[in-house]
């Protein structure tokens, strides 16, 4: 998510970390500027606009002509029992109005991402399992977990909200669906070989091709702007123990997230790179429009779980710098086609509540 299951990271405490690495600056300054949403030492944004205003807000994901932008919410007022898909025009927010829904309602939904021709969508969903929301487990045996559902498919629908064909059918999870700049491709994250491994297809679902063997999640995947690379973050098990335990949780459907880095390769799978060694999480990565650099969410300054940060880091793994100094949350950043804007995930302005919204940043390098 990509990660998905957005509500996991806001309220959670993970184990602490007895050194908390030295590499970014630091800063832990959040007093906001008056009248601005934007942070002290925040220099990438030029300005930034609230888009919505309750529940959790995730995953915005642009039209390719930037226009549009699907996300997916949870807001209770919207109607909604869990995570389902929304549409709106770029330039609108949604404070006293709802927008309109285009997944089905039924069952959960993830990791929506618009097709090239800007009148169709993919998402995943567990809507074919059961209509009804799934069970969300957060913890077990004291450790936070992901539930991995393993009714979620992956569909193309219009953006009525028609499905107009379903694009996976295997047993197991599917799902984290991202097209590549190009839109030639899908790449996506199944457990159809026993792991959950990273699989690319046609968008259309032909040619699935699968690209990681390595035991662990990879997931939340996405294309350089070039379409030959791609960048994910995985959560890669080492000793026998975390082998054991990582084996153990996903026969239950469970993943363990807080220990992820991210990983980089070419677009079929070779010249595989770990990008980062920082330990805690290191996740929602997403190519800056050069396609030298890698935006990211990860919360290794922190000592007890929190907050989360957005750092950039060039594609060699060097010159680590830190883009957002909350005291809370922000994540899934994903840059617009033109690479003028930038929509993110975050808790500021929720008046010190849970609310995860989305905001538009203008880019400055």
């Amino acid at each position: 998510m990509k990660s998905i299951y957005l509500i996991v990271f806001v309220a959670l405490v993970f184990s602490c970390k007895n050194e908390t690495k030295k590499a970014a600056e630091s800063s832990k300054e959040t007093v906001e500027v008056k009248d601005s949403l934007i942070y002290p030492g925040e220099k990438h944004f030029k300005s930034i606009k609230q888009i919505t205003f309750g529940g959790d807000n995730a995953e915005a994901y642009w039209s390719f002509d930037d226009k549009q932008i699907v996300f997916q919410s949870n807001n209770k007022n919207w109607n909604v029992g869990c995570d389902q898909m929304f549409l709106m025009n770029v330039g609108e927010t949604f404070e006293d109005k709802t927008p309109p829904m285009i997944s089905t309602g039924k069952g959960r939904t993830t990791c929506s991402y618009f097709l090239p021709d800007n009148k169709h969508i993919i998402y995943a969903s567990t809507h074919l399992g059961d209509e009804k929301c799934p069970d969300t487990p957060l913890r077990k045996n004291g450790k936070y977990i992901w539930p991995v559902y393993d009714t979620y498919d992956i569909f193309m629908a219009d953006l009525e909200g028609n499905i107009v064909k379903q694009l996976t059918n295997e047993k197991g999870y599917d799902a984290e669906p991202t097209v590549s700049p190009k839109g030639d491709k899908i790449v996506f994250t199944s457990t159809r070989s026993g792991d959950l491994e990273l699989y690319t297809m046609n968008l259309d679902g032909s040619s699935v091709t699968q690209i990681t063997d390595e035991l662990g999640y990879d997931g939340g995947a996405f294309f350089s702007p070039d379409g030959t690379k791609i960048i994910f973050r995985s959560s890669r098990p080492k000793t026998e123990q975390e082998i054991k335990e990582y084996k153990e949780l996903l026969a239950e459907g469970l993943v363990e997230p807080t220990e992820m880095e991210l990983y980089i390769c070419n677009a079929d799978g070779s010249d595989l790179k770990q990008l980062t060694d920082l330990g805690n999480a290191n996740w929602s990565p997403f190519f800056h429009p050069s396609g030298k650099k890698i935006l990211f969410s990860s919360n290794f300054e922190a000592e007890r779980g929190f907050p989360f940060n957005l750092y950039l880091i060039d594609i060699d793994g060097k010159n680590l710098e830190r883009v957002t100094h909350s005291d809370t949350f922000d994540a899934f950043p994903v840059f617009s086609n033109d690479g003028k804007y930038l929509a993110f995930s975050s808790n500021r302005n929720n008046g010190g509540g849970r609310d995860t919204n989305l905001f538009i940043a203008e880019w400055q390098d």
